[in-house]
């Protein structure tokens, strides 16, 4: 369930948002993180801000793609420790309505059925792991580097540890969890949890191209796609394969699919719509 409807976000370039930024550009909504003196962290306000404008890429079908970036020397410091002790950011000038259902920064990205890429060239700790474990695609750079500390601060990382386990084998995350170690960008690729390494200056140029590779394939197929991915999960095993033909019979009905099959035998470049 989306937390905001089409309604709600369809005036988001009309919004003033306090701690993220959004750009909207050849199918792509870039957003960057942008409260850089408190290293990113995330508050109640940055957290609204993200999930209205996640909902609003779900919801248009003009955004093929979503990339997830950060301004300072922190991608991500994890959740703001005054928002836990009640500090409420009441002067932010955030323009951002309440959810209407409490926002859970682990079910963040889950009914965002488009391709997200998380740009990683600086420190991630704690709470932002669950930025990334939302995204399907993680470009970091080599001298990035991934915090997991809160037991040295006497608390558990439930909900990273959770979202974790879905990308990485049980016995690395808690690892991890146990140990509050820091992981080099190249162990983190290794176990997972970063999907593409680059050197440091090529990490723009990287998700450029990897948005370039995405952005030539149906949009509508890899938002169906997405989609029957997060319901799978609730399907039984044995209805599975029904669930997944009827999802092949209704994606063959769309315009997209109708203009791919016909630039196939036309042997052009296919002309996608997003539907």
């Amino acid at each position: 369930m989306l937390l905001y409807t089409k309604e709600q976000t369809q005036n988001i370039h009309e919004q003033s948002f306090a701690y993220l930024k959004v750009v909207e550009e050849n199918h792509v909504l870039n957003l960057t993180l942008n409260r850089p003196k408190q290293k990113n962290a995330l508050n109640e306000i940055i957290t609204k801000e993200l999930a209205f404008a996640i909902s609003y890429a779900q919801h248009n079908n003009s955004i093929w793609a979503v990339t997830l970036g950060a301004e300072g020397d922190v991608f991500c410091a994890g959740a703001d420790l005054k928002t836990f002790m009640g500090h409420k950011d009441s002067d932010s000038g955030s323009s951002i309505p309440d959810a209407s259902e409490t926002i859970i920064l682990g079910d963040l990205f889950d009914n965002l059925h488009k391709p997200c890429i998380a740009k990683v060239g600086k420190p991630v700790y704690a709470g932002g792991f669950l930025l990334l474990a939302g995204c399907t695609h993680v470009v970091a750079t080599s001298s990035s580097t991934f915090t997991l500390s809160e037991v040295k601060r006497g608390i558990w990382p439930f909900q990273v540890m959770a979202s974790l386990l879905k990308i990485m084998p049980e016995r690395k995350v808690l690892d991890w969890c146990i140990t509050g170690s820091t992981w080099s960008a190249k162990y983190a690729f290794e176990a997972g949890l970063v999907t593409m390494l680059v050197q440091d200056n090529d990490l723009e140029d990287s998700v450029s191209a990897l948005l370039e590779q995405i952005c030539q394939n149906a949009p509508t197929a890899i938002r169906l796609g997405l989609k029957a991915l997060q319901e799978l999960k609730e399907i039984p095993v044995a209805k599975q394969h029904q669930f997944l033909h009827e999802r092949l019979m209704e994606i063959i009905q769309t315009k997209d699919a109708q203009e791919g099959m016909l630039a196939f035998r036309e042997k052009r470049k296919a002309n996608w719509s997003g539907e």
